[in-house]
């Protein structure tokens, strides 16, 4: 997807299929054929060669929908079976609405017997929305049945086992080629557990009225390339390095200086009129042959730090900062200074040990450092990632970007973002020390804290993702650079 859009949760989902059925006449299997309709057009877009169809049924509404979309398999003269659990016969007016006419019809239903039936596509329409708990042993059974055949999997609305509130996956789950979502996106299928299964994912709106939506709340906004220019205007012709702000990036302690390096580089690349490093004394020679724009200064004491602290518009704190005298000597005086900052790595460690009032903050904390700022366990947090950032934002009244599979950047009293960007080639490290450098140059830039952060984040993961077209294994955070200077200039 391109530019922004809704994500709902569970109970928004429910309210807008309500609203629609009304809308649409008040008779719910009217909203059932537009949705097993929708997944036929969509199966015979991706799938047109599929002539034999298993189509796995709950007993719910989502059940219902792999009823009409068996039906309609089988009146264009394909071979759909339905196959369900003994326990799983429809219960819905609607979904034994729609059972009865694919009955009626000819229509073939089978119990699952341990195996499926040999197909050439799998349509996975066993629990919807309504599963936030893992699958009773009957049902997991089912399911790794479906995962064991070889056939593509077509997920309808979510993967049986997600919890499409909170991207969870308790339990077994059905791992999807694709996931068509009827109505509206679900926040949960954007990030953690739910990106292993979903597949490719798409959305029908099932042509509901737009007055469906009026005064129904998202709980978060998703992000793609096309939201990034709001953020990243051309630059006036008469300007001067000083208004594209100055950087401090502090960090590199001994062994840890390719961290800062590669922050500095980061943060110039994305546009920083000035950028200053302290670090160890050893680093200053490979930083400059690295990077001669950067004004890297040896640093070993608070007195040496002091005035670089005065000429800061904005402070990198955190990459190779180490969590020793020196680096925590660092990190006190940097929040003190009182200038806005982005916190990452040792700096966020640091202050899970030693709390502080942050003034103008932006943490960016991976799922282990976000476990150690709340003091609970790293499953807590990929469990129910929208809650963690909730709570990170709430706890420190800071700007989180909570990184991870569906990056999420949450704030308070402001809607929290999630990211339809970045790709598994930059879990290496080194990638968060990209992050905080261009964050830092963008908040430098003038961009207000969550904006920086939106922005800075989404260009991170575009970057990423444009450069593991070669490969994602094997990527690494320096092969952002080139393309965080071409994507900072939509």
């Amino acid at each position: 997807m391109s530019g922004s859009f809704p994500l709902y949760d569970t109970r928004a989902a429910r309210e807008l299929d309500a609203r629609a059925t009304v809308r649409l006449g008040g008779d719910a299997h009217v909203l059932m054929l537009r949705a097993g309709q929708a997944a036929w057009r969509y199966l015979l877009a991706q799938w047109p060669q599929a002539q034999r169809i298993a189509v796995v049924c709950g007993p719910g509404n989502n059940g219902g929908d792999g009823y009409v979309l068996a039906h309609l398999a089988r009146r264009s003269g394909r071979m759909a079976i339905v196959v369900h659990l003994e326990e799983h016969a429809p219960r819905t007016p609607s979904s034994q609405r729609a059972c009865t006419d694919y009955i009626a019809a000819g229509g073939k239903v089978e119990l699952f017997d341990g195996a499926l039936p040999a197909a050439d596509l799998v349509v996975d329409a066993l629990f919807g929305i309504g599963l936030s708990r893992a699958p009773d042993p009957a049902a997991a059974r089912l399911i790794e049945a479906i995962n064991a055949q070889s056939a593509p999997v077509f997920s309808l609305d979510v993967p049986s086992g997600v919890d499409a509130d909170r991207g969870h996956a308790p339990g077994t789950t059905v791992l999807a080629s694709h996931t068509l979502q009827f109505i509206a996106e679900h926040a949960g299928l954007r990030t953690g557990d739910a990106l292993e299964y979903t597949g490719t994912c798409a959305l029908d709106e099932l042509d509901v009225p737009d007055e469906t939506f009026t005064d129904v709340a998202p709980v978060a906004t998703g992000l793609g390339q096309g939201a990034l220019a709001r953020w990243l205007l051309p630059r006036r012709r008469n300007t001067h390095k000083g208004e594209s702000g100055r950087v401090l990036c502090i960090g590199g302690d001994h062994g840890s200086g390719g961290a800062i390096a590669l922050c500095a580089e980061a943060a110039l690349r994305a546009g920083a009129g000035l950028l200053r490093v302290a670090t160890r004394e050893r680093h200053v020679g490979p930083i400059l042959a690295r990077r001669p724009e950067a004004m890297v200064r040896a640093v070993e004491s608070g007195e040496e730090l002091a005035p670089l602290l005065l000429q800061a518009d904005v402070i990198a704190l955190g990459p190779g900062l180490g969590q020793d005298d020196w680096g925590q000597g660092l990190f006190e005086l940097a929040l003190r200074a009182g200038k806005p900052c982005v916190l990452d790595a040792d700096a966020l460690n640091l202050l899970a040990i030693h709390p502080h009032e942050l003034d103008d903050a932006i943490l960016t904390p991976h799922p282990g450092e976000a476990a150690r700022l709340l003091g609970v366990e790293t499953r807590e947090i990929q469990q129910d990632r929208l809650t963690a950032a909730h709570a990170l934002a709430e706890r420190h009244r800071a700007v989180i970007v909570l990184k991870g599979a569906g990056t999420i950047i949450a704030a308070p009293r402001q809607l929290p973002c999630v990211l339809d960007a970045g790709n598994p080639g930059m879990a290496v490290g080194g990638m968060g020390d990209v992050l905080t450098g261009i964050i830092a140059a963008l908040r430098a830039q003038g961009l207000a804290a969550f904006d920086a952060a939106r922005a800075g984040a989404l260009l991170h993961s575009l970057a990423g993702d444009a450069a593991a077209e070669d490969g994602e294994r094997g990527l690494l955070p320096s092969d952002l650079m080139p393309f965080v200077r071409r994507l900072a200039n939509p």
